[in-house]
């Protein structure tokens, strides 16, 4: 860019009549603007002007210079600290300054090195980022002005929603065991407090996945009749428990004869109980859309009603994204699709004689066939 557009341009920005000219200057002149030049144009910034340009390049080498001071960015997942988790501390790579510890970065994916927060308010700066035709927020060093990426509030929440996207370049780390040696043992025990509650946080969500493979699990089923769809699947091996109920209508405790009018919302459904070290979600799955016709809307074989409507309640959430997925499959190859799939919200157990119904009463009426039957059967037998 010629002087006498760069004046032009600085004497706009000064009068604030305009603000998109920033993404048309380089780094390096972004950074004169803000500290000054002397009268060789050379930066004023105390961590820049202690070496000539050759100099720092041949410190930090070229890719990082042009990062630096030129607004570059390396490539999506070529950085070094891209996919680096070892404990200690991130420091600009020009002036040595704290910038982010290791506590604070997470995996985003996006490619480069992300943190959920710097080492304090101060230890960065942040600015509008014009360039590109887009407008960002540029991330750079409280101290020395190096641009170090951009932040983004998509981080995770729990974390304050920011993600720091910092180019590997920008960074020089030092290990957790040599940062009291040079000169960063401030911030050694914050790093180490940091450690034992990421070891913690682990060891609770090892115990937690343990203890969910050793509780049995539940899936509610409405599939029609729960006469047939509980002796369906309470063979099953895996399967603990299973118990026929109304779910998800508005009348607390309803009696049969208040869900078969049709006012209560409630359908027919079996709470099935199963170990998932024995049977897999998925499984019991694949029997029940062996059993039901997921074409047809409050019906079942001879059965009408909306007491009778095919659906599959959870009542945890982790569940959601593998039955999504099944859900999906499953509507390709039925036209139309009137299978429900809402969270469990309601679910009263049915009366006594409607419990294990088929085994009291081996002649009574069952919409599934015994074919079906026994396929089901033989899933995982």
């Amino acid at each position: 860019m010629k002087r006498w557009h760069r004046s032009l341009l600085r004497i706009f920005l000064c009068a604030g009549l305009i603000l998109v000219p920033l993404g048309y200057l380089t780094k390096g002149e972004r950074l004169t603007m803000r500290w000054g030049s002397d009268k060789a144009g050379r930066c004023l910034n105390p961590s820049l002007n202690q070496e000539t340009e050759e100099a720092l390049r041949a410190r930090i080498g070229d890719e990082a210079y042009e990062i630096v001071i030129n607004g570059a960015t390396e490539r999506a997942f070529s950085g070094d600290y891209d996919a680096f988790f070892e404990p200690g501390i991130y420091v600009d790579v020009i002036s040595g300054e704290p910038l982010f510890l290791s506590t604070d970065k997470y995996d985003s994916g996006c490619g480069w090195p992300a943190f959920t927060r710097p080492v304090e308010a101060a230890a960065v700066s942040e600015m509008a980022d014009y360039s590109h035709f887009m407008v960002r927020t540029e991330v750079r060093s409280g101290i020395s002005g190096a641009h170090l990426g951009h932040v983004f509030e998509d981080g995770p929440v729990e974390a304050g929603g920011l993600r720091y996207c910092i180019n590997s370049k920008s960074l020089r780390f030092v290990p957790l065991e040599e940062m009291q040696q040079e000169g960063y043992g401030a911030y050694v025990d914050q790093i180490r407090i940091g450690l034992k509650r990421e070891e913690a946080d682990t060891e609770m969500r090892d115990e937690l996945t343990e203890n969910s493979r050793k509780t049995p699990r539940e899936i509610y089923l409405a599939g029609g009749c729960f006469w047939g769809t509980e002796a369906a699947f309470k063979s099953l091996n895996g399967v603990v428990d299973t118990e026929a109920g109304y779910a998800n209508g508005t009348k607390e405790n309803p009696s049969y004869q208040e869900v078969c009018a049709g006012d209560t919302g409630h359908r027919e459904t079996v709470r099935i109980l199963y170990d998932p070290e024995q049977i897999s979600l998925e499984t019991i799955l694949k029997g029940y859309f062996m059993v039901i016709d997921p074409t047809v809307e409050n019906q079942q074989g001879n059965d009408r009603g909306s007491q009778y409507q095919t659906g599959v309640y959870y009542s945890d959430e982790a569940d959601l994204p593998l039955l999504t997925e099944i859900f999906e499959r499953e509507k390709e190859k039925s036209t139309p699709f009137c299978v429900e799939l809402r969270k469990l919200s309601a679910f009263y157990p049915a009366e006594e004689y409607h419990q294990d119904y088929l085994d009291k009463n081996p002649a009574g009426y069952c919409h599934i066939s015994r074919k079906e039957m026994e396929e089901v059967r033989k899933l995982n037998g």
